[in-house]
């Protein structure tokens, strides 16, 4: 139920003082002690954050195009239910609508729709008689229209004031007061500070304020305004609740076990979104706790998920940029996979610079400003599933803005719209975009909002940090091998090769497995290390099945030619006693390890060691691939100086990228090529694989030359 004296301001168009009088009419009413509420028509934050400054509450916007005209008067009576005046401020003329819909989106068709009074400010500065010519014309134009009355503004004496109101009252039109031209300064902050001054609690805005209300309580007849509000007649509706709004929807997805801590950009009197948003996220489950981007240098503690509304002002890049421990801060939260929606020129906030200004660097994009401003109404659709909507729906959302991104959209787009291209960036659970939405008009947002925050918090539903995916790989299963497992090193999990196919992971977190029960794990031998140090090992990424991610590439010891995690000849585990007999210079994989011997250039064993990984998803020991290009000798510097031959990715089993194993299999099954069980020393040996003929030999040394390898066991662009 509507039942709160109310009364709409409005003018014939902009520039006539609309603003600046509904902000004084609210102040000077709040001064006498009614709890006032204040609206903004439209989807402007400036004005609706310091009518919320004049009457004591935040104010509210009014936007049929970004709610839908069903939900005005919903929100209207949720907005001034204990009110005791309701003043709302139009957009533009009262007739005009920037969307070109005016009997549904206008000032008329709000005051219309909540059956409000209107009272026409209008701008005398010169005119004379034509003025009830004007408000006769604006009175009859809709016979659905209340006007209560006008106020003049900008009087130039007391003769033009006595002149204005004599030609009103022929025609039947109150006039509630008369302005001089100084009685409304310039007081409040500029515009360009946006809603900062008001989030701010800044002296400036108050003392704006403040100077409004006294100059309207000594130039309008309060007490005959708040007749004519209180004679607007009751209006039955049901007012909106957002945890209504959300029951409407039922469950979404999982309810979080516990509160999520929702990090919502603002201060301590508003926030740069809505203020329903901070509604919605509360009645989802959310606890919202406001952050100053300007001011503070860290995120909340334990904020689960960030919301950046689109009243955040592009003016103040600079300051946004200094703040570096916030940027820093913002980035992780992304980088972590936790939620993150940015409207406006929070899109500009997360991009790696704007105006030369360094960012929060989420997106690789640099920002420029433009000599206009692009604004409008946008009906947008989703090009992926995000917190924000699902794949394909459509949702209208407004633009106001002077910067731009390059590149305007990301691999995946946040938006797309007729007559334009996509615009926006999908990544990870970061949905940024300068489209600015109305969360009453989707309240699922803030369900989806939560939910994907309390899944990224799960430890089992985190968004992987690191490169690799996680997640089940595909391919066929590992080719049984005979003899004891491959020794594991340091750093590397060892891997299984009972020959079954890959299955769920029974071992630790991260995707490691334990050694095969009964088969012995023999100790890394110290010349397994290289001059240069132990090769690095990326960290295990979070992994739901067992097997390395796919399009992982072992990495393999320089000059050698690549084998099967796990692979090694039938008496691999039987080492030549001590001073046993070398075996003739040339014969890679033959002689004890312990006892390295000078070998030719270019053979298997001479480059730096680095330290065997899994075998990629889906290859097996055997089987056919294309030959690898030769490696031209320029081409084969090794760092640390150590020469040595990169690996050129094949196609085979495993995909493309991968390191086939075939090429070691063209003569004889994998199962009988010699393997090194661990890392090569830095002076070149393997570990002894048993005696090789000299034909094997031959083989063996004609697959290492036509597949070389890297320490890295990447590929050769």
């Amino acid at each position: 139920m509507i039942a709160a004296p109310r009364v709409v301001v409005s003018a014939p168009s902009s520039g006539h003082g609309k603003t600046a009088i509904a902000v004084g009419l609210l102040a000077a009413l709040a001064a006498r002690g009614l709890d006032a509420a204040g609206f903004k028509v439209g989807p402007d934050h400036t004005d609706a954050a310091y009518l919320g400054l004049a009457a004591g509450r935040p104010g509210r916007n009014l936007d049929p195009r970004l709610v839908g005209s069903q939900r005005i008067a919903p929100l209207f009576a949720h907005g001034s239910g204990d009110a005791e005046i309701a003043v709302v401020e139009g957009t533009m003329g009262l007739f005009d609508s920037l969307a070109g819909r005016p009997e549904v989106d206008s000032t008329a068709a709000i005051a219309t729709t909540l059956r409000a009074p209107v009272v026409l400010v209008v701008d005398v500065g010169s005119m004379g008689q034509s003025v009830a010519a004007l408000a006769h014309g604006f009175r009859a134009y809709d016979e659905m229209l209340w006007l209560g009355g006008v106020i003049l503004n900008r009087v130039a004496s007391d003769r033009h004031e006595q002149l204005l109101r004599d030609a009103l009252d022929d025609i039947g039109v109150p006039v509630f007061g008369a302005l001089r031209r100084r009685d409304l300064p310039a007081a409040l902050p500029s515009r360009q500070h946006g809603v900062v001054p008001v989030m701010q609690r800044g002296a400036e805005a108050y003392r704006g304020v403040r100077r409004l209300g006294e100059a309207i309580a000594g130039a309008v007849d309060l007490d005959r305004l708040m007749a004519l509000a209180r004679s607007a007649p009751r209006v039955p509706v049901t007012a909106w609740s957002a945890a209504e709004a959300l029951a409407e929807l039922g469950p979404v997805d999982e309810t979080p076990a516990k509160s999520t801590v929702v990090a919502l950009a603002g201060g301590p009197a508003l926030s740069y979104s809505y203020a329903e948003t901070a509604e919605l996220l509360a009645a989802a489950g959310a606890e919202v706790v406001t952050f100053d981007p300007l001011r503070d240098e860290t995120l909340p503690a334990e904020a689960g998920a960030l919301v950046i509304g689109g009243a955040l002002p592009e003016t103040y890049a600079e300051e946004l940029s200094a703040n570096r421990r916030l940027c820093i801060a913002v980035a992780e939260l992304a980088r972590t996979g936790r939620p993150v929606i940015a409207e406006g020129a929070g899109l500009l906030w997360l991009a790696r610079e704007f105006d030369g200004h360094p960012m929060c660097g989420v997106l690789d994009a640099a920002g420029t400003s433009l000599d206009r401003i692009v604004v409008g109404y946008r009906e947008a659709t989703a090009q992926a599933d995000t917190p924000v909507a699902r794949l394909g729906a459509r949702l209208v959302g407004y633009k106001q803005h002077r910067g731009v991104l390059t590149p305007r959209a990301g691999q995946t787009p946040a938006w797309s719209w007729g007559g334009g291209p996509s615009e926006g960036f999908v990544w990870r659970r970061v949905h940024a975009s300068q489209l600015t939405l109305h969360w009453a008009s989707s309240p699922v947002i803030a369900s989806r909002l939560v939910a994907a925050a309390a899944a990224a918090s799960t430890p089992a539903l985190a968004t992987p940090t690191s490169g690799a995916p996680a997640g089940p790989t595909s391919g066929p299963p590992a080719t049984p091998t005979s003899g004891p497992p491959a020794t594991p090193t340091s750093g590397a999990p060892a891997v299984p090769t009972s020959g079954a196919p890959a299955g769920p992971a029974s071992g630790p977190p991260g995707g490691s497995a334990a050694p095969v029960s009964g088969a012995p794990v023999a100790p890394v031998p110290p010349a397994s290390v290289s001059p240069a140090g132990p090769a690095s090992v990326p960290p295990a990424a979070p992994a739901v099945a067992a097997g390395p991610p796919a399009g992982h590439r072992p990495a393999v010891q320089a000059g050698a030619p690549s084998v099967p995690n796990g692979a090694a000849p039938p008496g691999a585990a039987s080492r030549p006693p001590a001073g046993a007999p070398r075996p003739a210079a040339g014969m890679p994989g033959t002689g004890p390890a312990s006892q390295p011997g000078p070998k030719p250039a270019g053979l298997p064993g001479t480059g730096p060691a680095s330290q065997p990984g899994p075998r990629p998803a889906g290859t097996s020991g055997a089987g056919s691939a294309p030959r690898p290009r030769l490696v031209p000798a320029d081409e084969q510097v090794a760092p640390g100086g150590a020469a040595e031959r990169p690996v050129r990715a094949v196609d085979g089993p495993g995909g493309a990228g991968a390191t086939s194993p075939a090429v070691r299999a063209e003569t004889e099954p994998a199962a009988q090529v010699a393997a090194a069980a661990g890392p090569v020393g830095a002076a070149g040996s393997a570990a002894a694989a048993g005696p090789v003929g000299a034909d094997r030999v031959a083989r063996v040394e004609r697959v290492a030359d036509a597949a070389p390898t890297s320490p890295a066991g990447g590929p050769v662009e």
